[in-house]
Parts: structure tokens; C-alpha cells; sequence
């Protein structure tokens, strides 16, 4: 499984980077242009806007990553050789893939440059070389992260890992250290119920794991200068969430296993790799073959990273990522109920 996941899912090569084109122009000159991004492969336009709140929209809900806009006075300038700026916009939060849209989207600009200078060296009977500058000259901006620091896309992932070791890596081992110590019998025989025990067992952990998140947002602000643009608040509070289910995970495997070693294991294959791998953490979703990608969306830690990434870096709240939230939330109630009903099951 894992050479076939990293045979697939390890893709570095940018592709099908969803993008959203404002055409203030709506010229033969514009629609040029825009064909070049609607026919390579590395591009995927995936809306038309008109206006720069749309834009904002499309690039916070992560509907698109590049935004390129292009003025209204573009025809007239080309026509008249004169240089023209198009603007393009690059969703920082994603350093790496922001690196390599802003080269491709450049290189997208060389060849419209060239198109037009073929035409106009036609048209005017001149040779190659004859000075004719530039016609058209790209000027990206990168929002959320503007510098494109890999730190700052890194950091709300590896709060993500932290947790998942912290949960459900060593609350895998709580119940089932019990039964192979077989004090797991003296319990039973005791009034204790078993949602008290799970809850017994898990608050450690979870006081642990909130402190380690307090410990990595204070690391990333003052230690790698990680902005956190959003409400403190909510961080913490999808935090909680996400770590509750993924402590109640952790349980419900050792609940279920009764081994460590192969509970432990269990809670890798089942947690840590996934989060690494399927998450959206190191590699670029969209990258991935669509049936992996289907794979993803069962993957709580997707998101949560989301959740992350979008405070930190957006500054947004719940009225753009109250989905993320809500899947994370279901997740965490669907985690609480299996283990308590598993644990209730052996106690009986």
C-alpha cells in the first residue's frame, strides 16, 4: 500500500492549477490570451469573474489559486504597440505550488509576447531583432503568504502532525496495555462504566495535546515569524475538535485490538501516514489521480489543515469554512460514539 501511495501519490509536476480569469477587456486581443491559460495543461480555468470581490471569494474558499486580471484598456495598448500589465494573483498559501504557477503563468506571458511580436513584425515587414519591445508585461502579486515562505504553509500542517501523534498514536496503547497486563478484568468486575473509563483515559491526553498546540502556534509566531492573521480562538477551538476525535480514534483501535504493538501500528497506518501523505500537508491534492483524491476526503486531518491554513494565513472564519468545520465536527461525534459502543460491548 505504501509504495503504491507513493507511486501515485508523490507528485511534484504542477497541473490543472484552478484558475480564475476577470477579462475586463472581452477583445479578440484578451480572449488570445486567455486561450493560452485555457489550453495548457498546468491551467484549469474554473470561473469567469467580474469583479474583485469575486476574485477575493474564489481565492479565501480555495476555489482557485490564480486569479489573473486583465484591464480593460488591453486591446487598445496591443493594437496600438503599446505595453499593457496584466495582473496575476497567487494564493501564497501554498508556497511551493505558488512558486511554480507564478514561473508557468511568466512563461504563458513569453509566448503571448512572442504571438504578438510575430504579427507585428508580419505586418510591418520588418526582421527579427528590429527592437520592438514587449507588448505585454505580467507583474504577479502573491496574497496570504506574499513572500511565498514555505514556513508559513508548513507550520498549520505540522500542528496537524503534532496531534496526531500526541492522540491517536499513544491513546492506542491505553486500553490495550490493560488487557495484556490483565488488570482490564479487575476493572470490569469494579462499578466503573465504560464511558467513564474511555473519558478517564482520554483527558490526559487531551490536556497534552492542547498544550503542544499552544506550544506550536507560540513557536510559529515568535520563533519561524508565522503570521496568524485569524482568531486565536477558533484555532484552538477546531484544535479541540479535531484532537478529540482523533484521541477517541486512537481508543477505539486499542479498544478493539487488545495489543499495543498492533494497535500502535494500526494507529500509523490509519492516522500518521495518511496525514502525511493524503492530507494536503507535503503534497498537492489536486496532483494526485481522482481516485485518490476520492481517497482524501475521508481523511479528517484534510480538514482540519484547511482550517488551519485559512486562519493563519486568510484571516477568515466559519462564514467561509463552516464546511470544513462541520466535517470535522461529525467526524469527532462518529469517533466518541464508536469507542464508547466498543468499550461498552466488552464490559458487558
Amino acid at each position: 500500500m505504501l509504495i503504491l501511495l507513493f507511486g501515485y501519490a508523490l507528485d511534484m509536476d504542477l497541473k490543472d492549477v484552478p484558475t480564475v480569469i476577470w477579462d475586463q477587456s472581452r477583445t479578440p486581443q484578451s480572449r488570445e490570451l486567455i486561450g493560452l491559460f485555457d489550453g495548457s495543461p498546468y491551467f484549469s480555468i474554473v470561473d469567469y469573474s467580474n469583479n474583485a470581490d469575486e476574485i477575493e471569494y474564489s481565492l479565501q474558499s480555495t476555489r482557485a489559486m490564480i486569479a489573473v486580471v486583465i484591464p480593460s484598456d488591453f486591446s487598445d495598448k496591443i493594437l496600438g504597440n503599446d505595453p499593457v500589465s496584466v495582473q496575476v494573483i497567487v494564493d501564497g498559501s501554498d508556497a511551493n505550488l505558488g512558486r511554480l504557477a507564478l514561473g508557468y503563468t511568466t512563461a504563458l506571458g513569453f509566448i503571448y509576447n512572442r504571438n504578438i511580436q510575430a504579427e507585428r513584425i508580419e505586418s510591418m515587414g520588418a526582421v527579427a531583432g528590429s527592437g520592438i519591445s514587449p507588448p505585454v508585461e505580467m507583474h504577479p502579486r502573491a496574497w496570504y503568504n506574499e513572500n511565498l515562505r514555505s514556513q508559513n504553509a508548513i507550520m498549520p500542517g505540522i500542528i496537524a502532525i503534532v496531534m496526531v501523534v500526541i492522540a491517536a498514536m499513544l491513546t492506542s496503547v491505553t486500553v490495550a496495555k490493560e488487557w495484556e497486563l490483565g488488570t482490564m478484568e479487575q476493572l470490569i468486575s469494579t462499578p466503573m462504566r465504560g464511558p467513564e473509563l474511555v473519558f478517564g483515559k482520554i483527558a490526559p491526553y487531551f490536556v497534552i495535546g492542547m498544550v503542544d498546540v499552544a506550544i506550536s502556534v507560540a513557536m510559529g509566531q515568535w520563533v519561524f515569524d508565522v503570521p496568524l492573521r485569524g482568531s486565536p480562538g477558533l484555532v484552538f477551538g477546531m484544535a479541540a475538535i479535531f484532537l478529540t476525535g482523533a484521541l477517541f480514534f486512537g481508543i477505539m483501535l486499542s479498544i478493539t485490538l487488545k495489543a499495543q504493538l498492533l494497535a500502535n501500528q494500526m494507529a500509523i497506518l490509519g492516522s500518521y501516514l495518511p496525514t502525511m501523505l493524503l492530507s494536503g500537508f507535503a503534497f498537492a491534492i489536486e496532483n494526485m489521480p481522482h481516485w485518490i483524491q476520492f481517497i482524501t476526503y475521508i481523511i479528517p486531518a484534510r480538514y482540519f489543515i484547511a482550517l488551519l491554513r485559512g486562519i493563519y494565513l486568510k484571516g477568515i472564519g466559519l462564514e467561509i469554512l463552516w464546511l470544513n468545520a462541520t466535517l470535522l465536527t461529525i467526524y469527532a461525534i462518529v469517533m466518541i460514539f464508536l469507542a464508547n459502543k466498543r468499550l461498552k460491548l466488552k464490559l458487558e
